[in-house]
């Protein structure tokens, strides 16, 4: 399995960014994609995530109405839409996999893999 994580940088507070998780070698579709941050001096916390099988969908309560994540399913993509961010959304973001949403949106270290980070910086 392999997560590529693409859509970070540098926006103004207020503005928007769309991340893009790109997922590939799953060989069986019932799993979850979720997205991690971590910011400076702080711990890493779950943002959101969305079922391959169903599309169902989850939020941590900090980004309710804020983030969006969607799924292009033909290609396995997956995107955080980010909008009105601010300074403190500054991070860095982490594309993950799971079996289930539930343990990503607790946090939870997961079960099937992980991406490389890519950096958002809310800043003017």
């Amino acid at each position: 399995v392999q997560l590529q994580a693409s859509g970070g940088g540098l926006v103004q507070p207020g503005g928007s960014l769309r991340l893009s998780c790109q997922a590939s070698g799953f060989t069986w579709d019932d799993y979850a994609i979720g997205w991690f941050r971590q910011g400076p001096g702080k711990e890493r916390e779950a943002v959101s995530c969305i079922s391959r099988s169903d599309g169902s969908t989850g939020y941590v309560d900090s980004v309710k109405g804020q983030f969006t994540i969607s799924s292009d399913g033909a290609n396995n993509i997956f995107y955080l839409q980010m909008n009105s961010l601010k300074p403190e959304d500054t991070a860095l973001y982490f594309c993950v996999a799971d079996f289930r949403c539930d343990p990503i949106l607790r946090g939870l270290d997961p079960l099937v893999g992980w991406g490389q980070g890519t950096q958002v910086t809310v800043s003017s």
